[in-house]
């Protein structure tokens, strides 16, 4: 089975949290399966730039990234976040390698058009996904930070839940699995939904029933779905050791995305 993991917000700071997914991927890898994991790290983002004394700003879920900004975000996510993973990974027996969007060319961004002017935000336009495949058939662990290059040279932000996504559709994932900070997507009664049609997530949108960060994410599961990719999730962080349950019919708890 091939599976991408994102992993993102504060969970990036939660040891028990980070310890589980390890547990997780661990037990996955002994048992044969290929794991790509994705990361963020925006809180680590937020607390360098405010020591640094940057504004953080967001439009729609994006995070405004001026060339000062996308230079933090290369250090923090490709840097320091990225070998902290890797760490927590290898301390269960992972051999996990970290990387970014740049490194071997397996992920190249565009600007993201926006009327708000993002910076150096990107949006996916390829993933040589050879790469990740060649890295699976040597025993590793790829773990990739949410940062591309552009076909100007420049490095750009890239939302994590984009990279999952573009990664798990060009691998031809059998299931993709965003890790959060909360139970699932919840409905218009505040209950989490335990199974969510693509179709139904623009009136979602349209009611405010969801917004913010889980906007973005709920747009990857979409292209994911729509890439090709078998099984799309939604799971706390808390909850990473349940990941087991993709292996024998589907994760008892969260969401599920569902477009079939």
């Amino acid at each position: 089975m091939k599976l991408v993991v994102k992993i993102g917000g504060a969970a990036m700071e939660d040891a028990a949290s980070l310890q589980r997914l390890a547990c997780a991927v661990s037990s996955l890898t002994r048992a044969r399966h290929r794991v790509l994991v994705v990361h963020g790290g925006g809180s680590s983002l937020n607390a360098t730039l405010r020591a640094l004394g940057r504004e953080v700003r967001f439009v729609e879920g994006l995070r405004v990234t001026d060339a000062p900004t996308r230079d933090a975000a290369v250090m923090v996510f490709a840097g320091l976040v990225n070998k902290k993973l890797v760490a927590v990974l290898g301390a269960a027996g992972v051999p996990a390698l970290g990387m970014c969007g740049g490194d071997l060319g397996i992920m190249r961004a565009a600007p993201k058009t926006s009327p708000e002017g993002l910076g150096f935000v990107g949006d996916v336009v390829a993933v040589d996904a050879q790469w990740i495949v060649r890295l699976w058939s040597a025993g590793a662990v790829p773990v990739v930070a949410s940062i591309a290059l552009g076909n100007d040279g420049e490095y750009y932000n890239v939302n994590a839940d984009e990279v999952a996504s573009a990664s798990a559709a060009a691998l031809k994932a059998d299931t993709l699995v965003f890790l959060t900070d909360v139970a699932g997507v919840r409905g218009a009664d505040g209950d989490v939904v335990h199974a969510l049609h693509i179709a139904d997530i623009p009136e979602l949108i349209e009611r405010a029933v969801v917004s913010g960060g889980m906007l973005p994410k709920l747009n990857a599961c979409t292209r994911a779905l729509r890439g090709g990719v078998a099984r799309v999730h939604i799971l706390a962080a808390t909850r990473a050791d349940e990941m087991h349950g993709v292996t024998n019919g589907g994760i008892a708890c969260g969401t599920e995305v569902v477009g079939r």
